[in-house]
């Protein structure tokens, strides 16, 4: 993950209007900058989730969604997310199916997130060391007594909110 990597700057609909560096998008400039998210289920309907690296440099040791990631310079959604599913969690084989895009905003970033699902089974799934410390399926009741006690990534609240409504 280096520091001087190139990101697309894009424009609420997704359409690239510039480019700037990864500490630039990160630094609170508030560029907006597109990412991908996979929810990842199992046929029981648990969500999987991925506890973020402690060398993350957002969100380190947080529990979060299954992949995310940002989509690279002259790198289409779908692209990116075949990319970040490979390899953060080695799957290969799924059908993801679009869910939202909406722009989030923290304190140090702005992106436009492109969010997807995806039911695989969990002997797919091989976690990379490197990006992910760990990953488990969590019952829907499990995520729901954990939210607001910092165990989850804000973005992640945030998002799994949309997807209880879709999802109920």
């Amino acid at each position: 993950m280096a520091k001087d990597e190139i990101f697309p700057l894009v424009n609420e609909q997704g359409e690239v209007v510039g480019s700037a560096t990864r500490r630039e998008c990160h630094s609170g400039s508030m560029l907006l900058h597109p990412v991908v998210h996979l929810h990842v289920r199992d046929n029981q309907g648990r969500l999987y989730l991925q506890k973020r690296s402690m060398t993350k440099d957002i969100q380190p040791g947080k529990w979060d969604t299954a992949v995310g990631g940002h989509i690279d310079m002259g790198e289409g959604v779908h692209e990116a997310l075949l990319r970040e599913a490979r390899e953060e969690l080695g799957l290969t084989a799924f059908t993801p199916t679009p869910l939202f895009s909406y722009v989030h905003e923290s304190d140090v970033e702005r992106e436009l997130v492109n969010a997807f699902t995806a039911v695989v089974e969990e002997s797919q799934i091989t976690i990379d060391p490197v990006e992910i410390d760990e990953g488990r399926f969590w019952t829907l009741a499990e995520i729901d007594a954990n939210i607001g006690k910092g165990v989850f990534t804000p973005n992640f609240e945030s998002e799994y909110r949309r997807l209880r409504a879709l999802w109920t």
